[in-house]
C-alpha cells in the first residue's frame, strides 16, 4: 500500500524528470531510483518507470509529427528494428531476477551517467570517428545495414533500462542523418515510442507494473514538462547537465555500496 509520504515523493520524483527532461534529459535517473526507495523490486521499479515515462514520449513525437511524416521512407525500418529490439530487451527485463537485475543496476546507472557527461561531445567524436574510417557525410538520410544493426543495439538496452537511451540514438542516428540535428531528434522520438512502447506492452501484461505510482508520475512530469520551459528561461542548460551527471554518479555510488 504506497502511503501519502510515498506518493509525494513520486510526485516530486515525476515533476522533477518532466523538468529535467524538458532542458537536457535524464529524468530516469529520479523515477527509478525514488521507485525503488520507497520499496518497488528492481525490475518492478524499472517497469513501472518505463510505463510512466511512455505518455511523454508519444507527446515529444507528436510535436515533431512534420518531420516524422516527411521523413517516413527512412524511418520504417527504423521503426520496425526498434520495435524488435524493445520487445527483446523487455524480454530479457522480465526473465532477469531481481537479485541480478540489483547487482547491474549500479553498473547501468553508471554507464548512463558517463554517457550522459559525454553527451555534448558525442556528435563531434561520431564525426570524427567517420572522417577516420573513410565515410563521407550522408547525402540524403539513408537507413544502411550498419545503422540498423546499431540502432537494434540501442533498442534492446532501451527496451532492457532505457536510461541514457536518447544520448545514444542520437549518436547512433548521426549515421544516418549527419548533421542534420532536428531531423535526428525527430526520429529519436518516435524510435523512443517504438521500443519502450512495445516493451511496455510487455510489461503490461506481466502484472509487474505499480499502477498508482505511475499515474503519479506520470501527470507530474507533465507538470514539471510545462515548468521545464520557464526554469529553462532561467537556468543554464550546463547547470542543469551537471546536475543530473552529478545525482546520477551519486545514486551509482550508493547503489554500489548498499
Amino acid at each position: 500500500m504506497t502511503s501519502l509520504l510515498d506518493l509525494v515523493a513520486l510526485a516530486g520524483a515525476g515533476t522533477l524528470a518532466g523538468i529535467i527532461n524538458a532542458i537536457a534529459g535524464g529524468g530516469t535517473f529520479f523515477t527509478f531510483a525514488t521507485l525503488m526507495a520507497i520499496g518497488l523490486p528492481p525490475v518492478a521499479a524499472n517497469a513501472t518507470s518505463a510505463v510512466s515515462v511512455v505518455p511523454g514520449q508519444i507527446a515529444s513525437a507528436l510535436a515533431y509529427r512534420g518531420e516524422i511524416l516527411a521523413l517516413s521512407r527512412v524511418l520504417v525500418p527504423l521503426c520496425a528494428v526498434s520495435a524488435i529490439g524493445g520487445l527483446f530487451g523487455g524480454w530479457l527485463l522480465l526473465n532477469t531476477d531481481d537479485t541480478t537485475f540489483r547487482g547491474l543496476v549500479p553498473w547501468l546507472l553508471l554507464f548512463a551517467t558517463v554517457l550522459f557527461a559525454l553527451s555534448p561531445r558525442i556528435p563531434a567524436l561520431m564525426q570524427r570517428l567517420r572522417g577516420a574510417a573513410g565515410t563521407p557525410l550522408p547525402a540524403a538520410a539513408r537507413a544502411t545495414t550498419g545503422a540498423l544493426a546499431l540502432q537494434g543495439v540501442v533498442a534492446i538496452y532501451g527496451g532492457y533500462f532505457g536510461a541514457g537511451m536518447g544520448i545514444m540514438m542520437l549518436a547512433s542516428l548521426s549515421i544516418v542523418f549527419g548533421d542534420r540535428f532536428h531531423d535526428a531528434n525527430a526520429a529519436k522520438n518516435i524510435l523512443a515510442v517504438c521500443m519502450q512502447g512495445f516493451a511496455v506492452l510487455l510489461f503490461v501484461f506481466s502484472g509487474l507494473v505499480h499502477w498508482s505510482e505511475a499515474i503519479v508520475i506520470t501527470l507530474s512530469s507533465v507538470t514539471g514538462g510545462f515548468l521545464g520551459v520557464v526554469v529553462a528561461r532561467r537556468v543554464p542548460v550546463p547547470v542543469m547537465r551537471w546536475t543530473v551527471v552529478a545525482i546520477g554518479a551519486a545514486l551509482s555510488a550508493w547503489y554500489f555500496v548498499t
